[in-house]
């Protein structure tokens, strides 16, 4: 009878329930880098995209489209948060809000990060191939916005300047994807865009700022300081002129203005409840209400587009 050796089972049986725990959570910490349960960033986003898709096409813009941009900005939008990780971890810790993100408490290293970007933007350019080469060219120059960001915060004092540019280049991106060109109207789109991300990025940063402070970073909230309300209303007020004027280019009918003002009024009380101040919760609602602001542009250009052009406007040929 041969000799059989004794294999202790025992032993290495624990081995793959704790490869397979450790996995579990860095898929965990990865989905958290993406800021996968935190989807304002994504919606406010689209929205600047979704309202040129909704001028350019009359209103009726193409499925295919809808989801190209809709996917898009939420790969793009988890890529920026990713990059945004990358540039910030070393400020991170220093930050009550983001102390325990990925990065900034160790349960993910750079290297890991600079993959999920990757994957995240190579899957991003394989969406855009489905479009024509202007709309691929534009997209190579939002993604240098959306690299770019992160870093302007430790030289510009408004960097969420900067954030409008990254969010607002769709507006391009869709116009191009529609039209095959760019002109005035998606102009219009984009620098009301930056007016309205300084705006609400300006109340989000309110819970920072004593933070940002400490650490040496710049933001709009610091720069702003006690009147941040009246700037935070001219931003307001800025963009729903441009909104205004990008819509009476395409003929939109006085129901559109009217929407746009009702909408402004909406944002104008923000600012009176950020003068008499504003606790960090309180500044997260004001911030987050904004993805249904920009729900409600999007429905009130796409409304205006289905009841028809004004006669006299620019869209038929009035200027």
């Amino acid at each position: 009878m041969g000799f059989r050796p004794v294999v202790n089972h025992s032993a290495s049986a624990p081995a793959a329930p704790g490869r397979a725990r450790v996995a579990w959570q860095t898929a965990r910490a990865v989905l958290e880098l993406m800021r996968i349960g935190r989807p304002h960033g994504t919606l406010l986003l689209l929205w600047p995209s979704l309202w040129s898709l909704a001028l350019a096409s009359g209103g009726r813009p193409d499925w295919k489209l809808v989801a190209i941009f809709t996917l898009g900005a939420f790969l793009m939008r988890s890529a920026g948060c990713v990059i945004n990780d990358v540039a910030d971890r070393r400020i991170d810790p220093l930050v009550e809000r983001t102390r325990s993100r990925p990065l900034a408490d160790g349960r993910l290293g750079v290297g890991t990060a600079l993959v999920v970007f990757a994957l995240l933007v190579g899957t991003s350019l394989l969406l855009i191939l489905h479009l024509n080469r202007l709309t691929l060219w534009l997209s190579a120059c939002g993604l240098g916005l959306a690299v770019l960001y992160p870093f302007t915060k430790r030289w510009v004092s408004l960097p969420q300047a900067f954030l409008g540019m990254a969010f607002g280049w769709g507006t391009f991106m869709a116009w191009a994807a529609v039209t095959g060109s760019v002109g005035l109207t998606p102009a219009l789109l984009f620098a009301a865009t930056i007016f309205w991300a300084i705006g609400y990025d300006t109340i989000y940063a309110i819970q920072d700022i004593d933070d940002d402070r400490k650490a040496g970073v710049k933001s709009s909230a610091i720069l702003f300081g006690e009147r941040a309300w009246l700037w935070i209303g001219t931003c307001f007020i800025a963009t729903c002129l441009l909104l205004a004027a990008a819509g009476w280019r395409e003929g939109l009918p006085g129901s559109t203005f009217a929407a746009l003002g009702v909408i402004l009024a909406g944002m104008l009380y923000q600012c009176a409840r950020v003068r008499r101040g504003l606790s960090r919760p309180e500044a997260f609602r004001l911030f987050a209400a904004h993805v249904w602001v920009g729900a409600a542009v999007l429905a009130a250009l796409l409304l205006g587009t289905l009841t028809g052009a004004v006669p006299g406007s620019p869209a038929t040929g009035g200027n």
